[in-house]
Formats: C-alpha cells, sequence, structure tokens
C-alpha cells in the first residue's frame, strides 16, 4: 500500500464527514484512511460505517490524549509506505493524493507538507482567518507561500512522511503546543529529504470565529517558545516579529495617548504630531492588508474582516509568546509546570 492517512478526532464528526467524503474522490486510490477518535463523547462512527463501503477505512476509539499520541497510535496500525497527517477540519481537492505522487515520482522525499487555502463555501470569518494565516504580512510566507522569511516546515494539517523515517524519529512527542514543527525539526536535524509540495494543497477551515482563533495563535506563541527551549537554534526573526508587532502597536497607542493628554493641557499645535503620528504605520499597516486581501479574495468585506484577522493573529501569538517567555525563560519553569493546566490528563 502506498499512502496512509492518519487523522485525529475529538468531537467533530461533521467535519470528519466532509474530510472521508472528499478522499472518496481522489483520483489516486491507493491508500487507507486510519480515523482515530480522540475520547470524544461525540463520536464520528457513524459516520465511518457510513462509508466503510467505499474507503479502506479503519476507526479506532482511544481515550482522551492528545491529537500527538492519537496519531501515534494510528501510525502503530499503519500499512502504507508513506503516513499523510491531516486535521479533520481539513478538505481534499480530487487531485490531492495524485499531486502527492507525482512529487514523489518527481523527486524522493522522506518527508513534505503543503500549504491551504480557502474554499469558496467557507464563510467570510473563515476566508479571513486564513488570509491572515497564510498571507506574506502576517505569517511571513511560513505556511507555504512562494515568498517566505523562513524556511518550510511542514505542519499536521497537511503533512507526510515515510513510514520507516516516521518510526525511527518516534512520531510525535508529547509536547503540549508545537508538536508537529518539532518533529518537523527532528526530520530536518536527522539529515532527511523533506519539502514543500506546492500543489498538493488543502482547503483548511481552522476557526469558525475570533475568539476561537485568538487561543489558537495563542498557543502557538507559546509553542514557539517552547520549541526555543528545546532547540534554541530554531527561533528565526519570522517568529520574533508578531511579538514586535503587538509591543510595536501597544507602545504607539500608548504614545498617541500621551499626545493627546498634552494637547489638552499644553499647546495642541505643538503636540499635535505625537498624538497623529504614531497612528500612521498602524493605518498604513490595515491599508496593506485591506488591498491584498481584497484583491485575493475578491471581496471588500473579506478585506476588512482580514484587518481584524491580522490583528487578532499577531496579538494572540505575541501574547502567546510574551507569556511563555516570561514563564519559561524568566521564572524558568518546565514545561509541564509552566502550563499544567492545559495538558492531556
Amino acid at each position: 500500500m502506498r499512502y496512509s492517512v492518519i487523522v485525529p478526532v475529538f468531537n467533530r464528526p461533521d467535519e470528519v464527514e466532509e474530510l472521508l467524503v472528499s478522499l472518496t474522490k481522489q483520483t489516486f486510490n491507493d491508500f487507507e484512511v486510519i480515523i482515530v477518535e480522540d475520547g470524544s463523547e461525540k463520536t464520528c462512527k457513524s459516520v465511518c460505517d457510513g462509508l466503510s463501503g467505499t474507503l479502506d477505512l479503519h476507526y479506532f476509539f482511544k481515550e482522551n490524549s492528545g491529537p500527538g499520541q492519537s496519531r501515534n497510535y494510528g501510525a502503530e496500525r499503519a500499512k502504507g509506505e508513506y503516513i499523510i497527517i491531516l486535521d479533520s477540519d481539513v478538505v481534499l481537492p480530487e487531485g490531492y493524493l495524485q499531486a502527492v505522487e507525482d512529487e514523489l515520482q518527481r523527486e524522493p522525499a522522506d518527508a513534505f507538507g503543503g500549504p491551504d487555502s480557502a474554499h469558496t463555501d467557507f464563510t467570510d470569518t473563515q476566508k479571513a482567518i486564513s488570509y491572515a494565516m497564510t498571507s506574506f504580512f502576517t505569517t511571513g510566507g511560513i505556511r507555504g507561500g512562494k515568498k517566505k522569511l523562513d524556511k518550510f516546515y511542514p505542519r499536521s494539517f497537511n503533512m507526510g512522511i515515510r513510514r520507516e523515517v516516521y518510526q525511527e524519529l518516534g512520531g510525535f512527542s508529547k509536547m503540549r503546543f508545537g508538536e508537529d514543527i518539532d518533529l518537523s525539526i527532528r526530520i530536518f536535524k536527522g539529515g532527511y529529504r523533506c519539502r514543500l509540495f506546492p500543489e498538493a494543497w488543502v482547503w483548511h477551515k481552522r476557526r469558525t470565529d475570533f475568539r476561537k482563533f485568538f487561543r489558537q495563535v495563542y498557543n502557538s506563541g507559546i509553542a514557539r517558545v517552547n520549541l526555543y527551549k528545546k532547540y534554541p537554534d530554531s527561533l528565526k526573526l519570522v517568529h520574533l516579529l508578531p511579538t514586535v508587532f503587538t509591543v510595536g502597536v501597544i507602545a504607539l497607542i500608548i504614545t498617541s495617548a500621551v499626545g493627546r493628554l498634552m494637547m489638552h493641557y499644553c499647546d495642541p499645535h505643538r503636540y499635535y504630531w505625537l498624538c497623529a503620528a504614531p497612528w500612521l504605520p498602524i493605518l498604513l499597516f490595515c491599508l496593506i492588508i485591506l488591498v491584498d486581501s481584497t484583491i485575493r479574495n475578491k471581496s471588500l468585506k473579506i478585506g476588512f474582516m482580514s484587518i481584524g484577522a491580522a490583528f487578532v493573529q499577531l496579538f494572540g501569538y505575541g501574547c502567546g509568546f510574551i507569556s511563555a517567555w516570561w514563564k519559561r525563560c524568566i521564572l524558568g519553569k518546565d514545561e509541564y509546570h509552566a502550563f499544567e493546566k492545559t495538558f492531556y490528563k
């Protein structure tokens, strides 16, 4: 068998159904699907039973231990030459597996990953969030963009690895946040060939509202510090930019507020620019996001929503990074004691 597609699931039967249906439409058919139910209260077993006749589908239920350990559970039962890791909230275009196969035939690889995109049926909020997570102006293009500030590291929403390499590396670690980047780092450090497959992209729903999105990127900021503590050379300038943005915007707003206060008590003309000037770089950033997202999504509404999504993405990541830096690097706590409440029982 060529591929084993592994999907960890936690209380998302509707999303899993969409993913499985998209797998039934693949033009390349030499694959199996392994669904690992990670202690869900709302299971997807009936969905899997309904599609078992059209897919080589294997369903497993286990106690909750998080996505990383659930992927390892599935990998232990996989038969494919390559393991493909997908999140339950993705949908595949019909040619996804064929694109993977074409890339591997063109140039062998031990591991690979692909970019993500927003489907036309996604809500405007999901499209704005997708823009914030994939734009060069917000993430530096490191999630599969053509232009990027750092090399590409496969992430668990769309990630493939040769099964023998997965076994040699021990699969996913027990890190609470960033376990997929941890595996990617170990792939590179092990000297294995890892590439971006630009045509093997997926539709990724991500979060459905800005509150959930903030929590997601906040955890990503925490993950980056945890990865730094484990691999000091993994921290690059691009990873610091959201924190610099967060601190910078707050400083600009405070400066403007001071200028406004001075205008009230002193000569208004003298302190006008101290009040107004700090907003110019903020407004310029908003304009760039508005124009770029409007052109990409062909929607002015999504363009405006992308401004909000971009600030949530950058502030969420920045705040998570600052919080983790304080706990891990200043207070000296280990990963478990710094984030004890978030670990799986």
